[in-house]
């Protein structure tokens, strides 16, 4: 009985007998089974807002989508002040709101008056910022169609907590004038709080603020980001640079690798060896060298006290040697004598007289 063909050899005999003249060019293996999707038109822009209005949607959704999220408990108190202005603001969208403070979550769902189908996604942000100290004046902005949000975890970029504190703090800047900045540039809301960064505003402000973070965290400054920007910012003024490249404008920050201080004591690194080091000798070990094992417990007392009273000793001889020393008088050194000679102590005494005479010779003028 003959065996079918397998698939490959098939393919290869039909591969023959086609013309190759007519064949197509073999898409990469990733494209390979890839058809053309309806949405995949230039016409189309991916990233413009869709907006749906009210009565749009031809019928209420049919299953209920809810989310919840747990919040700390310093934030309690602000959350049951503000509360009713959520419930409030949740409501004309057609969305249900749920805070419990026993469990500490608060939830949101879809209800049958929902008219939009992502103003789920919206609240579920909304309540994450709440849990993350946004307040709410700023936190109810990422219900309209053109804010987005995004929660940046910074914690895991650096291991050390004191290296951690100091890069967090660089993103604020003196009196918070770096974050102020990276607002005005970004045009978003940014929260630097705990171990991570919130921010709101539209998405490309959101993308350029995620890289500053991210960079910062990396021990990149934050300013040569924000000079970045503002050089951007003021070429996206002149249109004749819209369709050039703007790398000729923008600075090069070259990263300088600095070398660490060498400490001035520096432990000598001990030759390798592949044998483990001796084991120290223990307790019955050193009484058996000593001998001290097989005495019985009187005579170790009494060994304990000769010893002890060594000690002693020697630590008063000590003692009193110092004292000693403070009434010991200090070693006087020889004063020159005027006219001495290093060779020897003799004194020329012509030439004593002849500087007396010419001193007598000087007083006698005046």
């Amino acid at each position: 009985m003959a065996t079918p063909k397998s698939k490959r050899k098939r393919y290869e005999e039909e591969a023959e007998e086609t013309d190759p003249g007519d064949a197509r060019e073999e898409a990469p293996a990733s494209k390979k089974y890839r058809k053309d999707k309806p949405w995949d038109s230039e016409d189309i822009d991916h990233w413009k807002t869709v907006v749906i209005q009210r009565g749009e949607m031809p019928g209420p959704l049919l299953e209920e989508s809810s989310f919840a999220t747990l919040f700390p408990r310093y934030r309690e108190k602000y959350l049951q002040q503000v509360w009713p202005h959520v419930s409030r603001s949740l409501k004309d969208l057609g969305v249900s709101c749920r805070l419990d403070l026993i469990e500490g979550s608060m939830t949101v769902s879809t209800t049958r008056k929902t008219w939009d189908p992502y103003i789920i996604v919206k609240a579920r942000d909304l309540i994450k910022l709440l849990s993350r100290s946004v307040p709410f004046e700023q936190a109810k902005r990422v219900l309209e169609d053109e804010i987005d949000c995004d929660i940046i975890k910074i914690r895991s970029f650096v291991r050390n907590k004191e290296r951690f504190v100091r890069r967090r703090r660089r993103l604020v800047g003196p009196s918070g004038a770096t974050l102020k900045a990276i607002e005005l540039l970004t045009q978003c809301y940014v929260l630097v709080q705990g171990n991570t960064v919130a921010g709101v505003g539209h998405f490309r402000g959101l993308k350029q603020l995620r890289k500053i973070v991210e960079d910062t965290m990396k021990n990149i400054h934050p300013i040569y980001n924000i000079k970045t920007l503002m050089i951007k910012r003021e070429l996206m003024k002149d249109p004749q640079l819209a369709q050039e490249s703007w790398d000729r404008f923008l600075p090069n920050f070259k990263r300088s690798n600095v070398q660490r201080k060498k400490p001035k004591k520096q432990k000598e690194k001990k030759k390798y060896t592949p044998f483990p080091p001796p084991q120290p000798e223990s307790k019955i070990d050193k009484e058996l060298a000593s001998g001290e094992y097989f005495m019985k417990e009187g005579q170790r007392m009494e060994r304990k006290r000769e010893l002890k009273k060594t000690q002693q000793v020697e630590a008063e001889r000590k003692r009193q040697e110092d004292r000693q020393r403070s009434f010991k008088p200090p070693v006087e050194g020889k004063k020159k004598v005027e006219g001495e000679e290093e060779g020897g102590g003799r004194v020329d005494v012509a030439e004593v007289k002849r500087k007396v005479k010419e001193a007598m010779k000087r007083r006698k003028k005046k």
